[in-house]
C-alpha cells in the first residue's frame, strides 16, 4: 500500500456499486484544498458525494490486514493500491467507517470496497478533534 504520492484527482470506477449506492459505479476522486488526506469522492451521474480519508495522512493508526484478492480485484500491485476509509461529519464530530475501507489503484482508477465480516474495526469510529 503506498501513501508517497498525493493524489490531486483521479477518475474511479468500481466494478460493482457501493452497498446502498446503486447503481453508482463511476466516480471522480478529488483532493480537498487545506485538508491534507481528504478527497471527495464524487458521482459522475448525480450529486452524491462521499468524504474520504486517506488514514495515514490523517493519523489514524489502521493497518487493517487485506485479502489479496482484494488487491487483484483492482489488478494493483502493493504500490499501486491506496486505501481510504469513508468519512462522515456529523453534529458530534467525524466518524470513520474502518469495516469497510476502500481501495484504489492509483494507476487505472479501479476500486473496490473491502467490508471486513469480523467485528475487529468499527463502522463508526470517532476522529479525534
Amino acid at each position: 500500500m503506498t501513501t508517497a504520492h498525493p493524489l490531486v484527482s483521479l477518475d474511479v470506477d468500481f466494478a460493482t456499486s457501493l452497498p446502498g449506492l446503486e447503481p453508482r459505479t463511476s466516480f471522480r476522486l478529488e483532493s480537498i484544498d487545506a485538508a491534507e488526506g481528504l478527497y471527495a469522492l464524487r458521482s459522475t451521474i448525480d450529486d452524491l458525494r462521499l468524504f474520504l480519508l486517506d488514514p495515514v495522512s490523517g493519523g489514524l493508526d489502521y493497518r487493517p490486514r487485506l485479502p489479496a484478492a482484494a488487491l487483484a480485484d483492482i489488478g494493483a500491485a502493493a504500490d499501486e493500491a491506496r486505501m481510504f476509509v469513508v468519512a462522515n461529519p456529523g453534529e458530534d464530530g467525524v466518524s470513520v467507517n474502518l469495516r469497510a475501507p476502500i481501495l484504489i489503484n492509483a494507476r487505472t482508477g479501479a476500486a473496490a470496497q473491502v467490508i471486513f465480516d469480523d467485528t475487529t474495526y468499527p463502522i463508526r469510529a470517532r476522529l479525534a478533534a
